[in-house]
């Protein structure tokens, strides 16, 4: 009984000092990690703003985590969302700036846990590109039939319909905004 009591202790011990280490490397990890995500996030928007001034942020609602306004000479020409939706994977967020009127500027995936090959194709420019023209006078592809060619995204279908889908909510939501 006293080896199991020794035993048990060693181990608890080691468990004790693998927890106290972690925790100093999250301490000193940390700050940089949150520094990176926010110069990452700064250049996604950047990206898309398309030569718009980014505005005020203000919280979203539903699946729009935030919104910020696209500005030029103190005017709204039309806003920037970051959307959530579900992909194959899991939960999808991108970033997609709309003018005023629904259609999309551009758009950004921010974070994915897609299938590598094929859902990951999500992350390149090329991918968004198919959707930006659409969402005022015609609506944003949520069929890989709408699409000049669906080839591209065959082997993802939940990857797309999650990107569309998201992509034409956000479209409805800017043109619920106007030029508020």
């Amino acid at each position: 009984m006293k080896q199991y009591l020794k035993i048990a202790l060693i181990l608890f011990a080691i468990c004790a000092v693998a927890a106290a280490l972690l925790a100093v490397v999250n301490a000193v990890t940390a700050p940089q990690i949150a520094a990176n995500a926010l110069k990452e996030t700064s250049a996604a928007l950047m990206d898309i703003s398309g030569g718009y001034d980014l505005g005020e942020k203000r919280e979203g609602d539903g699946n729009v985590n935030y919104v910020i306004t696209l500005v030029e000479n103190k005017e709204i020409k039309g806003y920037v969302l970051e959307l959530t939706s579900n992909g194959y994977g899991g939960p999808i967020t991108l970033v997609a700036s709309y003018k005023t009127d629904g259609e999309l500027i551009g758009a950004k995936m921010m974070a994915n846990s897609e299938t590598p090959g094929l859902g990951k194709k999500s992350e390149e420019s090329w991918y968004m590109a198919q959707f930006v023209g659409f969402g005022a006078t015609a609506p944003i592809p949520t069929s890989k039939n709408d699409l000049a060619d669906p080839s591209l995204v065959s082997g993802a279908t939940v990857t797309f319909t999650g990107v569309s889908g998201a992509l034409k909510n956000g479209s409805e939501y800017v043109k619920s905004l106007g030029g508020k």
